[in-house]
């Protein structure tokens, strides 16, 4: 005997039906990016204005932790007080990853059905985890490891004199894009889950994809080092593949959510 519906039970199926029937106009998708990166903007300057204190104090730790004895000069009046800009809006991005990832899902939403929107909320708290596995990714394993080798050949045919602004800029990329390229599963689910991509074309072009990974570690490891290289490469790849996996799981689940739908 089949159970009774109830009117809250027929009212969300019509509304799963007749999702977002009315079409925005092009200058009605320009207010709304104009206010999401508002709120991006607003939520990064807020955090980086918090830091400000606190980067003042992490500045000389970073130096000690990553250079040890070595002393940081500043070339002009303005570069201390640029690194302290910087280490607090690089920060703030960081802290403010949340944010900003639920702002763009919010701003795709109106072309997504309910149901999927519901479901993908639940990814968007991971996504500061995931960011501080980088930085300690970076922290422990590839920041140490580049200033070696970079110190190494600077020694060989140089006296070392470290400006303040270009030596944290250095290790303040590397700790910001390992917290960026740890986004990877969050922003493929994403990807999945409304339909732009799926576990069989990743498949398909996970060689290529693996061979764009070690191009890029070998771009953007900064001693030119092979094991620089890996270290850089590796993760993005066990993260592309791990995302891989993980989609070909819920694939599965929302197939039989839609199925009981």
């Amino acid at each position: 005997m089949l159970a009774e519906r109830s009117p809250l039970d027929d009212e969300k199926r019509e509304r799963d039906i007749d999702w977002d029937q009315k079409e925005m106009p092009f200058t009605e998708h320009l207010r709304e990016l104009r206010n999401r990166l508002f709120v991006c903007v607003v939520t990064i300057g807020a955090l980086a204005i918090l830091l400000l204190y606190p980067a003042q104090l992490a500045i000389p730790w970073l130096t000690h932790l990553y250079f040890g004895n070595v002393q940081l000069h500043a070339f002009g009046p303005g570069d201390a007080l640029w690194a302290i800009f910087k280490l607090s809006i690089y920060g703030a991005i960081v802290l403010g990853l949340p944010v900003i990832l639920f702002q763009v899902w919010m701003f795709v939403v109106p072309a997504v059905h309910p149901r999927t929107r519901r479901a993908v909320y639940s990814y968007i708290a991971p996504s500061f985890v995931l960011a501080l596995g980088g930085i300690a990714f970076a922290h422990f394993l590839v920041i140490p490891r580049a200033i070696a080798g970079l110190d190494y050949f600077t020694q060989k045919i140089a006296v070392a004199t470290y400006g303040i602004e270009n030596t944290l800029n250095l290790v303040l990329l590397m700790l910001l894009a390992f917290a960026i390229v740890f986004q990877t599963p969050v922003v493929m689910l994403l990807l999945a889950r409304i339909g732009l991509i799926n576990s069989t074309l990743l498949r398909k072009y996970r060689k290529y994809i693996g061979f764009g990974m070690l191009v890029a570690g070998a771009v953007l490891a900064p001693d030119g080092s092979p094991v620089t290289m890996t270290l850089i490469a590796a993760p993005m790849y066990v993260l592309f593949e791990s995302s891989i996996w993980l989609i070909v799981w819920m694939e599965k689940r929302w197939k039989r959510e839609a199925a009981e739908a």
